[in-house]
């Protein structure tokens, strides 16, 4: 049993998988395509992507070709660094529908807090693009609406204005970064932390520590790290565009780690390296 129809509930009381399948770096057209249908072959029900992704149109062909209810889906998509008005949000979110094909997506997220291009004015843009997000909230074209990358300033400075409150804040989180600060804001404000490149695009491998306890279970090294996320409380987002790892993936609801294993990884500082500064990113 895979599990993969656990959930967590959101702020708002909609459920979500606790586990989804990210599409960040995979190419769009066949590639994508193949990779999404391979995700829902093996029960995966929650797929993320993004308009920066580039790959809208192969995620929604694929969940067309697969044959799943779009009732049966969770399915988000996020609002990209040159879309943030409230006019841009409306017409690109139109876009990503019709990419998509769909009337709707379960989760809307703000991708990025401080846009180069905003950098001026960010808190107004923010507040703007979060008006827009509200207003698909309350039309039901978005069931929930949040963040992503935001760190605590980002957030107090929303709060001035948000008549909603976000449900959900998407950030990098994997063995080696497990930036506290955020994590506890998000926590406290009753967030729902999802993890993505939970392997730490691929540099997780490289690690022996997770090797050794890989070993130690009879698991592979994702598999420790997605049930370590897991553990947390997290979301994590696995991508992968191999059938066999997608649903290798998947085997993480049977087994536990140790206290003491958690915290072993808990103290693997930057193996993987550390999610980017939103205030000083060049994009």
């Amino acid at each position: 049993m895979t599990h993969l129809t656990d959930t967590y509930t959101l702020n708002n009381g909609l459920t979500i998988p606790k586990l989804g399948f990210g599409t960040w770096q995979t190419p769009d057209g066949a590639t994508a395509v193949q990779a999404v249908k391979d995700a829902l072959t093996t029960g995966y029900r929650h797929i993320d992507t993004a308009q920066a992704y580039g790959n809208e149109a192969s995620v929604g062909q694929a969940i067309q070709e697969s044959g799943v209810a779009r009732s049966d889906l969770f399915l988000t998509t996020k609002i990209w660094n040159a879309n943030h008005s409230y006019e841009l949000v409306m017409s690109s979110f139109a876009e990503s529908l019709q990419k998509l094909q769909t009337d709707y997506v379960d989760l809307l997220l703000i991708h990025w807090p401080n846009p180069i291009d905003f950098r001026d004015n960010w808190q107004a843009a923010n507040a703007e693009t979060w008006r827009a997000m509200e207003t698909l909230y309350r039309a039901g074209k978005a069931k929930a609406i949040g963040v992503s990358n935001f760190q605590p300033q980002h957030l107090e400075e929303l709060a001035k204005t948000a008549e909603i409150q976000p449900m959900v804040n998407q950030i990098f989180l994997a063995p080696g970064e497990l930036q506290p600060a955020i994590v506890s804001y998000s926590q406290d404000h009753n967030m729902l932390l999802e993890a993505y490149s939970p392997l730490g695009t691929g540099k997780i491998f490289k690690v022996s520590a997770m090797q050794q306890l890989a070993d130690k279970y009879g698991r592979s090294i994702p598999q420790i790290a997605l049930r370590w996320s897991l553990q947390h409380g997290f979301l994590p987002l696995p991508k992968s565009v191999h059938a066999e790892y997608i649903q290798q993936n998947t085997e993480v609801f049977d087994f536990e780690l140790t206290n003491e294993d958690m915290a072993l990884i808990d103290a693997l500082d930057g193996v993987v390296g550390k999610a980017q500064d939103p205030d000083v990113a060049t994009f």
